[in-house]
């Protein structure tokens, strides 16, 4: 599977399955970009990135904890 800037919902749930003892409220946007950078599957131009697409990213990680399957 590949993840690009616009799969914030499958970047979310990779995070959340990657740092599941990370407490949510404390992630910065940085983290989340340094960390989407990371995954093995993320093939997109980091230049593409905006604070818009990362918060995204963290709205959609959050609601997985709030509301999403365990």
């Amino acid at each position: 599977m590949s993840l690009n800037w616009e799969s914030t919902y499958a970047i979310a749930l990779e995070l959340k399955r990657r740092y599941k003892d990370v407490n949510i409220e404390e992630v910065t946007l940085q983290q989340i970009y340094d960390w989407t950078l990371a995954l093995s599957e993320f093939e997109d131009d980091p230049a593409l990135v905006n604070d818009d697409i990362l918060y995204a990213i963290y709205q959609d990680w959050y609601e997985e904890l709030i509301h999403g399957r365990k």
